[in-house]
């Protein structure tokens, strides 16, 4: 069985969109690189990742967006020919891009629990805030590599959902602080 790996900046409120820029239209978009001191170990976790990535899986709004950018970043090479997933309902494969590696469309959150059934590694989910609350309601996802920025933004996309459903609990794997105010959080899902 594969792991479902989330992994990407959260604000302190839980907010996970717009890190890099204004996308998704509130005010507060672009709050990974602003204003705060740049201190290289903090983003450690992303060099340290790759090592037990074996695919990636995006949403479709996500992957259209990394798919304009990382295929050509040499800061993403070691991405570019990993297995690539995109959940979507409405995205073709006319939509993929090509020279980024074999890429697959799921079309639901039973073919993702599917997925999860083959042999392989770990599938690492960047982005994603609707595909990943969608997974985590539905217990798939197994673990949560999480950089937390010390800024309060009130506006934006959750990780987690409000709906009431069973609990489950999380169990700290991985912990680190850095002297900008970034944590590093990583838990895994208890089952």
């Amino acid at each position: 069985m594969r792991n479902l790996v989330w992994t990407g900046f959260m604000s302190l409120d839980g907010v996970v969109d717009s890190p890099g820029g204004t996308e998704e239209g509130h005010r507060g978009g672009g709050w990974v690189f602003k204003d705060l001191e740049f201190v290289p170990e903090a983003w450690s976790l992303k060099g340290e990742e790759l090592a037990d990535t074996s695919a990636l899986m995006f949403g479709r709004a996500s992957y259209q967006a990394f798919a304009s950018v990382w295929p050509g970043s040499e800061d993403h090479a070691d991405y570019r020919e990993l297995p690539k997933f995109v959940v979507s309902g409405t995205l073709t494969d006319d939509g993929l891009v090509e020279g980024w590696g074999a890429t697959t469309i799921l079309r639901s959150t039973e073919d993702v629990a599917a997925l999860k059934e083959t042999e392989g590694g770990a599938i690492f989910i960047h982005g994603s805030a609707e595909l990943a609350r969608r997974l985590s309601d539905a217990g798939l996802i197994d673990q949560y590599n999480l950089l937390v920025f010390p800024v309060l933004l009130g506006a934006g996309k959750s990780l987690f959902g409000r709906a009431d459903r069973d609990k489950y609990m999380l169990s700290l794997r991985e912990s680190g602080t850095y002297d900008n105010g970034i944590l590093k959080l990583i838990y895994d899902v208890k089952r």
